[in-house]
């Protein structure tokens, strides 16, 4: 699990205005955290500390130890808005976690050992449906990624939710639905003609 950081200062400040001030003058982006048996926290983060964090695909499906004024706290990264036009972050939502308690938090999906794939040494084609998942988990189980390996996947074949190998720990949410959930995540298709 990796080990991020987030430094916020609490923010007294509330409303449109305050929350446009803080972006336009200081650099700063509101954020919040909320959840647990704790009020919600109205914060200020430094934008550029937090788009730097952003860039590593890890940050989103990690336990973040935010920092509130020396005061540490455990949570996940719940939410984030973003310009519709500029690549800046408007606002952030942080939830805290709790050891024992499950979250809901989406991870990423890894495809490994494609290169391996006899199918697609044959000429067939990967093709995949989904690049993350949301899994229901304790803080203490939850993966960075979930691997999806396509090595003996034959062509013509789909990998389904249900076939991902999970950590111990850790269910995928759409499956506890049903079965009727149980999506395609990839395929492999021959090629045209044969």
């Amino acid at each position: 699990m990796s080990n991020f950081v987030v430094n916020a200062v609490a923010r007294a400040d509330m409303g449109k205005g305050a929350s446009r001030r803080l972006r336009r003058e200081e650099g700063n982006i509101p954020a919040i955290l909320f959840g647990g048996d704790k009020d919600p926290q109205p914060l200020t983060l430094v934008h550029k500390d937090l788009f730097k964090q952003l860039e590593n695909e890890a940050f989103f499906s990690s336990i973040l130890t935010i920092n509130v004024d020396g005061t540490e706290e455990k949570a996940i990264l719940k939410d984030l808005q973003r310009h519709p036009a500029k690549n800046i972050v408007l606002h952030a939502d942080f939830l805290r976690v709790k050891e024992g308690v499950q979250i809901k938090i989406t991870v990423p999906l890894h495809f490994t050992n494609e290169d391996k794939s006899s199918a697609l040494k044959l000429g067939g084609k990967v093709s995949h449906t989904m690049n993350q998942v949301a899994i229901v988990c304790n803080p203490e189980n939850l993966p960075p990624f979930l691997e999806v390996d396509m090595q003996n996947v034959k062509v013509d074949e789909i990998v389904h939710l249900s076939d991902i190998i999970l950590p111990e720990g850790v269910e995928i949410a759409a499956l506890r639905l049903g079965a009727d959930h149980d999506q395609a995540v990839a395929n492999i298709t021959g090629k045209r003609g044969s």
